[in-house]
């Protein structure tokens, strides 16, 4: 029975591919577009994917794209940035996992390496000078320090020491910092922790 279900499935996929391939209407395709575009912030790559694969025609794919990059909303500098900026802020990540995640989205390469470069160089925030960290810290130390501070509740619930700090370097290397990072976070992390559980609690007056 479900294989039948599955074969059903791919059957219907097709007819619509086939339909949508036989549309000439340009604002059929732009407005697909624009609902995939709905969800979130997309680069040219990952809309042109889409609409491909939903079986439009390829030049009202090229027609769709034009226009919305003359009218603002796809644009892969903007993407770019804002991808960057949002993994700084919620999922911490290397700046060679950025550049892999940039690349699968089908940013260009130079321009990846814009952004990047920006962030290395960057200023108050997420990733720049303005972040916790040592004078001299560059953005994949602030941004692996960030991380273990978001997760530092599941990792100070783990009681052995070794093991709190096994779980905190996988983290670290799971998201693509490079081992002296994932050292050097991880040792700053358990000095501060160190020091808090020892540093004795001011007298009262």
């Amino acid at each position: 029975m479900p294989r039948t279900l599955g074969r059903s499935q791919r059957e219907s996929l097709r007819e619509r591919r086939e339909r949508r391939a036989l549309i000439d209407d340009p604002d059929v395709v732009l407005n697909a577009a624009a609902r995939f575009l709905e969800i979130r912030s997309r680069s040219v790559a990952e809309v042109r994917r889409h609409l491909t694969q939903a079986g439009y025609r390829a030049d009202l794919v090229d027609a769709a794209v034009a226009r919305l990059t003359d009218l603002g909303m796809l644009d892969d500098a903007t993407f770019a940035r804002m991808w960057v900026e949002s993994r700084d802020r919620a999922r911490p990540r290397s700046e060679a996992a950025l550049r892999r995640e940039l690349n699968l989205k089908g940013i260009d390469r130079e321009l990846a390496a814009e952004v990047l470069d920006a962030r290395r160089g960057g200023g108050p925030g997420p990733g720049g000078g303005g972040d916790a960290g040592e004078a001299g810290d560059g953005p994949d130390m602030l941004a692996a320090e960030r991380l273990l501070r978001k997760r530092g509740g599941a990792l100070a619930r783990i009681a052995d020491p070794r093991a709190r700090r096994q779980r905190a370097y996988a983290l670290l290397a799971r998201n693509g910092f490079d081992p002296e990072v994932c050292r050097e976070a991880t040792r700053r992390l358990f000095a501060a922790a160190q020091e808090a559980a020892t540093d004795p609690a001011a007298p009262d007056d």
